[in-house]
């Protein structure tokens, strides 16, 4: 591995959030970034300009956004949003970064955005196009890449065709969903090697969730592929609404332990994590934490008793 620093985006803010039962305000959306943005994370994705009937927690976008723009200046904030109207919004609320969303196949088209594969490709493009024209950088996920709830495998020419439009609409970033946790290593291995050869690895990303356990190891796939870009959620917070069987994301606590005990930089402190992790549990009301969490506790434990146990200088 040559590149040895990766790039996180946690997503807890808007994919975490977007369909948990518990009703976050706008103010604890703002701590939970805080903490984030304490942890060392460097880009988080913060909210979508979605309709508040389709996901109700997601409602305060406009609130949120030039709040966060106030208070983290230099945070790299994405906002995503489903079309040219969403579009508009988030340019009015001050988004400096917007993301599309793809998918796949035709069902998963018209359960999410109750459009077509055609249609919501042309609807993907002309949103990058116009966002593109107003200055702001740009993400296209593809979702639903290696598997469908609907229609079963995701075959790959599809991917490839759908990540190189998005391509050449403009995205500053493709990102590849395993919308539903279905990935195995060897398929991101399969899937990524091919993906290179229709756009640059350094605009390639990957979205992972945990369903079947597998989210780290399919991580380290991605890194042997070349993939430096990764969506992640602190404490594994997720799951998307309109896809049946989807769990948590890939924990970004777990991903930053891959990383830093493979001779990886994230920048981000585990410790940091842990803290993040703490205020989402009180904030959502249940225990949170990817693989790794029991062996972080106590880890952070061992040191905390060590640093008690110092001799108090004179």
């Amino acid at each position: 591995m040559t590149d040895h620093r990766i790039h996180i985006t946690d997503v807890a803010p808007r994919d975490g959030l977007q369909n948990q039962q518990v009703p976050v305000s706008t103010e604890s959306k703002l701590a939970l970034i805080g903490v984030l943005e304490a942890a060392g994370v460097r880009s988080v994705e913060a909210t979508s300009f979605v309709s508040p009937r389709a996901v109700p927690q997601m409602a305060d976008a406009g609130e949120l956004v030039p709040a966060v723009a106030a208070r983290w200046p230099r945070l790299r904030t994405s906002v995503l949003v489903p079309n040219l109207k969403g579009l508009e919004r988030a340019h009015a609320a001050g988004a400096r970064e917007i993301a599309v969303v793809l998918s796949a196949t035709e069902t998963m088209n018209a359960r999410n955005i109750n459009m077509g594969l055609a249609q919501a490709t042309e609807v993907s493009e002309q949103t990058l196009a116009a966002a593109h024209a107003l200055g702001l950088r740009t993400r296209a996920y593809v979702a639903v890449a290696f598997d469908c709830p609907f229609e079963g495998q995701t075959p790959l020419p599809e991917v490839l065709r759908l990540a190189a439009r998005m391509h050449s609409a403009g995205a500053g970033e493709v990102v590849i969903a395993d919308t539903i946790g279905s990935a195995s290593p060897g398929q991101v291995k399969e899937r990524f090697a091919a993906l290179r050869e229709v756009v640059p690895i350094d605009r390639l990303a990957v979205h992972l969730h945990d369903t079947r356990g597998m989210g780290a190891a399919n991580a380290w796939a991605a890194l042997e592929a070349g993939v430096r870009r990764f969506d992640a959620s602190v404490g594994g917070i997720g799951g998307c609404p309109f896809a049946p069987g989807a769990a948590g994301n890939l924990a970004t606590e777990d991903l930053v332990l891959l990383a830093e005990r493979s001779g990886l930089a994230t920048g981000v402190s585990l410790d940091g994590l842990l803290d993040a992790i703490d205020f989402a549990q009180t904030l959502l009301q249940r225990p949170l934490g990817g693989r790794s969490i029991a062996w972080l506790r106590r880890e952070q434990a061992k040191k905390r008793t060590a640093q008690a146990a110092e001799p108090t200088p004179a």
